[in-house]
């Protein structure tokens, strides 16, 4: 079909055809080394057994059965990630909403306070984490001294198994401002009317956020869910900085113990299970949000199709 396609073609038209094959390769030829081929590479490898130096050597469920069996760091790190994800990813989305409307005031010097809450998302995680570990040091860090200045002894966040994890969620709202440009791009698409009608029915400010805002808001926090769920599950940068996962496991996440089984213990088969499991995981909670989506989600367009 392709090729008597090809043939009623005019010379005109496959020269452009041919133009638009050729701007398309260079993309092409990358996509197939770099993302396709080691997306099929680690299917097999997970099958294998192999070091890095040698060949890999075929040990069929080998890996998978040893990650469900025999592995009790494998569900310490699974628990500490699912544990991250329930506590990060309601607090980040409720932290980037609340700045969102902050930044949507009209009032003098605006677009300045929403570049400096937007750069720290564009910092590099390392340099990020070091600092956080400036500020949140138990005898020298920035919070624990405003705190004794109040005649109050701080904890020792990331030093301590109790508060650990929980420091590594404060932490993640550093980069809160990323979210919160993507929120204000859905505020500032809402109709301005809407909020006029509303006003001259009598509604109040937390009426018109809950009935107008809110649901005209819902394709915005449908996106940064999914996205949300994505990122926290691969959680790396600051914890390999600053825990390296202590203390006692206590931020022993997923992607650390894959980092160390694939270039520690250069246990690549076994890593590449690992990174599979990962990814039905996320996939099965992206999916999951996607079948309850149509509950709580409001498009309008599709609301005045139905009319």
């Amino acid at each position: 079909m392709l090729v008597n396609t090809w043939r009623r073609m005019s010379p005109r038209a496959r020269r452009e055809a041919l133009e638009g094959y050729l701007g398309l390769l260079p993309w092409t030829i990358g996509f197939l080394a770099f993302t396709a081929g080691p997306i099929l590479a680690s299917i097999y490898l997970s099958f294998t057994q192999w070091d890095i130096v040698g060949t890999p050597k075929w040990i069929g469920f080998a890996n998978y059965r040893h990650l469900f069996t025999d592995d009790p760091l494998f569900f310490t790190a699974l628990r500490v990630t699912f544990s991250y994800v329930i506590m990060a990813v309601p607090l980040k989305l409720l932290a980037g909403l609340g700045l969102s409307l902050l930044l949507n005031l009209k009032v003098r010097g605006i677009n300045v306070y929403r570049t400096i809450f937007y750069l720290p998302a564009v910092l590099s995680g390392v340099a990020v984490a070091l600092m956080w570990i400036w500020i949140m040091h138990p005898e020298m860090g920035v919070i624990n001294m405003l705190l004794a200045g109040i005649g109050i002894q701080g904890p020792r966040w990331f030093w301590d198994p109790q508060t650990a994890l929980v420091s590594v969620v404060i932490m993640s709202l550093w980069y809160v401002g990323g979210s919160a440009v993507i929120y204000l791009a859905g505020l500032q698409n809402i109709p301005p009317h809407l909020y006029e009608a509303g006003q001259i029915d009598g509604a109040n400010r937390w009426q018109r956020f809950w009935g107008i805002t809110l649901p005209l808001l819902t394709p915005t926090l449908f996106f940064q869910l999914v996205t949300g769920l994505i990122d926290a599950f691969q959680v790396f940068t600051s914890v390999y900085v600053i825990t390296q996962g202590g203390p006692l496991h206590a931020t022993f996440f997923y992607m650390l113990y894959l980092y160390e089984q694939a270039f520690q213990e250069f246990n690549m088969g076994y890593a590449s299970a690992m990174a599979w499991i990962l990814t039905l995981i996320i996939v099965a909670c992206s999916l999951a949000v996607f079948q309850t989506s149509h509950r709580w989600v409001y498009y309008e367009d599709s609301e005045e199709q139905a009319r």
